[in-house]
C-alpha cells in the first residue's frame, strides 16, 4: 500500500511513497541497540553482587516462587492475598521457576525483549504517524530502547518494559485502523487483538483501562474504517477479546479481594494522600518530570512540528495525536491520585514510548529539511545533541543502576537475611518493605506471616497510616514481636509524636546501608530494654 502525508516545512507540499511495513535490517538495529544497552546495564548490576534496584521486584519474585512451588496466590504461602499489582507479570516469572532458570537472568531475559517490543512497535508506530518522513521507524525505535529510564527498567525485575511495550502495540493497532483495503473478518480480528492487548496491560497496571477507554473513543470518533459494517465488526472483535482477555485477571482479584483491583491500588493512594495538598500544578512536575529528564527532553523539542505535521494530515486526528492525550491523561490520573515521581518516574513511564515517537518524528522533519539546515545553526547542533545526549544518559543510568542495586542489597537483603538467621518464623514482624523479607526469610518450607505496614498484602493497617496510636494499639493486638523499618519510615510511622509504645521497641540489628540503615526493633511490652 502507498500512502503519502503533508510536510508543513520547506515551503512545498512533499509526497513521498513508501512501506507500511519496518524493513528487517531496520529491525535488527533496534534489536542489537537492545542487546547492547540491556547488556552494559546487566553489567553494572553484576558488579555489585547482582539483584534489583527496587524492593517491588522482590515481591514479585515471591508472588512468582509461591505460585510455581504451591499453586497459591500468596506473599506467605498458606495465605492468599492480592498483593501483586502485576498478576500478569507474575505468572511470567513463575514459568522461570517452573523451567529452572536463575530468577534474576530470567528476569532480565523478560525485561529485555519487552524492551525490544517496545522499541519494535515504536518504530511500527512511527511509520504509521509519519510515513514520508525518512528513518522514522529506526528513529523511534531506537530513541526508546536507549531511553535511560526505559532501559534501566529492563534489569529492574518490574513489570514496566512490558508496559512500555504493551502501549506501544495499544497505539500502533489503533491507527492500524486508518489502513484499508480489509474485510469485516479482518477487521474483526485487528479488533480483538486490539482488546487482548488492552486486557494484557491491565493485568499488568490497573491504568491500561484508561488506555484502551481513550483508544476506543479515539476510534469512534474518527470512524477510520471505510463502511458501519467494518467498524461494527472492529467493535465486535474488540469487546470480545477484551472481556476473554481481562476475565482472568477479575476472576483472581475478586476471589482474593471482593474487588477488580488488587489491594495495592488502594494502599498507595491511602499512603501518600497527603501529597495533594501540594497542589496539581507541582505535582503534575513531580509526576512527569523523573521519567523525561535526559535524552527525552531533546526529542519534546520536536512535539510541536509534529503536532503541527498530524493536525493538517487530515480527518482521524483524534488518533494520530493519542499518544499525546493518553500521555496528559495518565500524567493527570497521577497528579490527582497518586503524585509521586520516585523511580525514574515508573509510573509515567508508560506513557513515554509515545512521547518518543512523536518527538522524534518532529525532530527528524526538522533535521531533514534541507532549507532549514542550511540557514539555522540550532537544527544543525540538534542532529548531535540528540545522539550525544541518549548516549550520555544511557552511560550515566547504567552506574546509576548499579548503585541502586547495591542500596538495596545493603539495607533490605541484609536484614532479610538477619531476620532469617535470627528470628523463629513463627514470631509476627511488622515490616514496611517486605519484598527482600518476603523472598530471603519466607518460604514454603518455613512461611512467615508478617504485617505489611505499607497496606500490600495487611489492607488492615491503611485505616491506621496516620494514626500512631492505633497503629502501635494493632501491633500490640496482633502480638507483634518484630518492626523492622528504615529511619525515614519509623518516622513517618509515630509521626514524631512521643507515645508510650514506641518506647517499648528496643534496636536489635542496624543494617547500616546506603538508605540511612535498615533497622530491627524487638517489641517489649514492659520495661526498659533487656541487653
Amino acid at each position: 500500500m502507498v500512502s503519502s502525508a503533508y510536510i508543513p516545512f520547506g515551503g512545498r507540499r512533499r509526497h513521498l511513497a513508501r512501506t507500511d511495513a519496518l524493513p528487517r535490517r531496520r529491525a535488527l538495529i533496534i534489536g542489537v541497540v537492545t542487546l547492547i544497552g540491556v547488556l552494559l546495564y546487566a553489567a553494572s548490576v553484576a558488579r555489585v553482587g547482582g539483584g534489583f534496584p527496587l524492593d517491588d521486584a522482590w515481591i514479585h519474585q515471591t508472588y512468582a516462587r509461591n505460585l510455581a512451588q504451591t499453586g497459591q496466590w500468596a506473599f506467605t504461602p498458606g495465605i492468599p492475598s492480592a498483593g501483586s499489582t502485576a498478576p500478569l507479570y507474575t505468572v511470567i516469572l513463575a514459568v522461570g521457576y517452573v523451567l529452572g532458570v536463575d530468577y534474576r537472568l530470567w528476569a532480565y531475559v523478560v525485561g529485555g525483549i519487552a524492551l525490544f517490543g517496545a522499541g519494535l512497535f515504536s518504530a511500527m508506530l512511527a511509520i504509521r504517524l509519519f510515513p514520508t518522513v525518512r528513518w522514522v521507524g529506526v528513529g523511534a525505535g531506537v530513541a526508546v530502547v536507549t531511553c535511560a529510564q526505559l532501559l534501566g527498567t529492563s534489569v529492574t525485575g518490574m513489570e514496566t518494559p512490558l508496559s512500555a511495550a504493551c502501549v506501544a502495540l495499544i497505539l500502533f493497532l489503533t491507527i492500524d485502523q486508518q489502513q484499508g483495503g480489509r474485510s469485516p473478518i479482518q477487521t474483526a480480528l485487528s479488533g480483538a487483538g486490539f482488546g487482548l492487548a488492552c486486557a494484557a496491560f491491565i493485568a499488568l497496571r490497573p491504568e491500561g483501562a484508561l488506555l484502551g477507554g481513550l483508544a476506543g473513543l479515539a476510534v469512534l470518533t474518527s470512524r477510520p474504517h471505510p463502511t458501519g459494517r467494518h467498524l461494527a465488526a472492529w467493535i465486535a472483535g474488540a469487546t470480545l477479546g477484551g472481556l476473554v482477555g481481562i476475565s482472568p485477571y477479575l476472576a483472581l482479584n475478586f476471589a482474593l479481594n471482593g474487588s477488580p483491583l488488587p489491594t495495592t491500588a488502594a494502599a498507595k493512594q491511602a499512603e501518600y494522600a497527603e501529597l495533594l495538598a501540594r497542589g496539581p500544578i507541582v505535582n503534575f512536575y513531580e509526576v512527569t518530570h523523573p521519567a523525561i529528564v535526559g535524552g527525552t527532553l531533546i526529542f519534546l523539542i520536536g512535539v510541536p512540528v509534529a503536532v503541527a505535521n498530524l493536525w493538517r494530515a487530515g480527518s482521524g486526528r483524534a488518533i494520530r495525536l493519542l499518544p499525546l492525550i493518553w500521555a496528559f491523561s495518565l500524567a493527570l490520573l497521577y497528579t490527582l491520585r497518586l503524585p509521586v515521581g520516585y523511580h525514574q518516574g515508573r509510573y509515567f513511564l508508560p506513557a513515554v514510548p509515545g512521547l518518543i515517537v512523536v518527538g522524534v518524528g518532529g525532530v527528524l522533519i526538522l533535521v531533514t529539511n534541507r532549507a532549514l539546515v542550511r540557514r539555522s545553526f540550532l537544527v544543525r547542533v540538534l542532529r548531535v545533541a540528540a545522539v550525544a545526549f541518549q548516549i550520555a544518559f544511557t552511560v550515566y543510568g547504567a552506574l546509576a543502576m548499579g548503585q541502586n542495586v547495591q542500596a538495596i542489597n545493603s539495607e533490605m537483603v541484609t536484614a532479610a537475611q538477619w531476620v532469617q538467621a535470627h528470628i523463629p518464623p513463627d514470631q509476627l514482624l511488622a515490616v514496611h518493605d517486605i519484598g527482600a523479607i518476603g523472598y530471603f526469610a519466607n518460604s514454603p518450607a518455613a512461611p512467615r506471616p508478617i504485617l505489611d505496614l505499607a497496606g500490600l498484602v495487611s489492607p488492615e493497617v491503611i485505616p491506621f497510616f496516620r494514626d500512631p496510636v492505633g497503629m502501635a494499639a494493632l501491633m500490640e493486638s496482633r502480638s507483634v514481636r518484630w518492626l523492622m523499618v528504615l529511619p525515614d519510615q519509623w518516622a513517618a510511622l509515630w509521626r514524631g509524636q512521643e507515645i508510650p509504645y514506641a518506647r517499648r521497641f528496643c534496636l536489635r540489628f542496624d543494617a547500616n546501608g546506603l538508605m540511612g540503615g535498615m533497622r530491627i526493633y524487638e517489641f517489649y511490652n514492659v520495661g526498659p530494654c533487656p541487653p
